[in-house]
């Protein structure tokens, strides 16, 4: 019985498929496997980028950016690593969408910001690693799982470093140095771990007291802030005030040390007078004893307004008028009768 076609079942004309000789078999498969390997020959790096070429899993070759050929079906692969891009690791938050107004994601990452400070207070920190592939090689086949490595090795760090700082520290005066502390210790991980990274900047992205607690935070800042205040008013006060008491403490000081200088000095001249007049008081007593007279009447007869003379032997006196105003005449007159 003569099979029927494709179309004598669904009452439609008869459609007979072409049979394929076993040529044309051949032809396909050569096809295929010139097309495989054209398509496993040649391979492609990229301008930033180095390829590391292995041979059944064994490193052979690095090859420069360009067009190159390799041992085809699968005996030779090839890995790309991009040596002269900066890539970045994000903790405690990704970046969803980059622009001009970023937008980040943070609450499924609470587990890597939260942090507890030398001073047992609780602080979210989220930072950013930039970093470089500067040895391939070691960047491949040194170590299993190199991003999961590196971000374990730069949490470890970062927790180290904010653990040995207060948390006004960390929130404030103490960022920079706490970014450059992190690369440094960092890159001595990488390096002994030899991953083949260069960490080129540590980056504190924000820095904050947990949710919960910020009002309370805000309450102690504001009060430290309040006590800085009153201390500076304080000391500027005390900058007024104590100079210029020791000023005048200092200007009575000069004052009573030249008086008590004066008085010495005085003293000494006097005693040295008196010293000199009691010697020439030895020497001649009368002279002297009359020369003392003369000196004292010479000081005292001008301070006396009014003058009287009284002498027995006085024999001739030329009586003076007193012309000094408000007084009169006779007043002013003395002479023999007035003894």
């Amino acid at each position: 019985m003569q099979q029927g076609g494709f179309g004598d079942s669904l009452g439609m004309p008869e459609i007979r498929l072409p049979r394929v000789g076993g040529g044309m078999i051949r032809i396909i498969v050569l096809a295929v496997v010139a097309l495989i390997f054209v398509l496993t020959s040649f391979y492609t790096v990229g301008p930033e980028e180095v390829g590391i070429v292995l041979r059944f899993g064994e490193f052979v070759r690095t090859t420069d950016p360009g067009l190159h050929l390799k041992i085809p079906f699968g005996v030779e692969t090839v890995s790309k690593v991009p040596i002269q891009r900066q890539l970045k690791e994000e903790f405690g938050f990704r970046t969803l969408a980059a622009g001009v107004r970023s937008q980040y994601a943070a609450r499924a990452y609470e587990g890597e910001s939260n942090m507890l400070t030398g001073d047992l207070n609780a602080a979210v920190v989220e930072w950013v690693v930039q970093f470089r592939i500067i040895d391939p090689y070691k960047f491949l086949f040194r170590v299993r799982d190199v991003s999961a490595t590196f971000r374990a090795m730069s949490e470890a760090v970062m927790r180290r470093i904010i653990g040995d700082r207060t948390v006004n520290e960390v929130l404030t005066v103490g960022r920079q140095e706490i970014a450059d502390l992190v690369e440094q210790r960092l890159q001595h991980l990488c390096d002994q771990y030899e991953i083949g990274i260069k960490v080129e900047q540590v980056v504190l992205q924000d820095v904050n007291p947990p949710d919960p607690v910020k009002p309370s935070f805000n309450q102690v800042n504001q009060a430290q802030q309040e006590r800085e205040r009153l201390i500076n008013e304080a000391q500027s006060e005390y900058n007024k005030v104590i100079p210029r008491a020791s000023g005048e403490a200092l200007q009575t000081i000069q004052q009573a040390e030249g008086y008590a200088l004066d008085r010495v000095n005085r003293a000494q001249g006097d005693a040295e007078r008196f010293v000199a007049l009691y010697n020439a008081y030895r020497r001649a007593p009368e002279v002297t004893r009359k020369r003392i007279y003369l000196e004292t009447m010479g000081k005292v007869l001008p301070q006396v307004s009014q003058k009287v003379v009284v002498d027995d032997d006085l024999r001739s006196f030329l009586p003076l008028l007193n012309l000094a105003p408000g007084q009169s005449r006779q007043s002013g007159q003395s002479g023999p009768s007035g003894r």
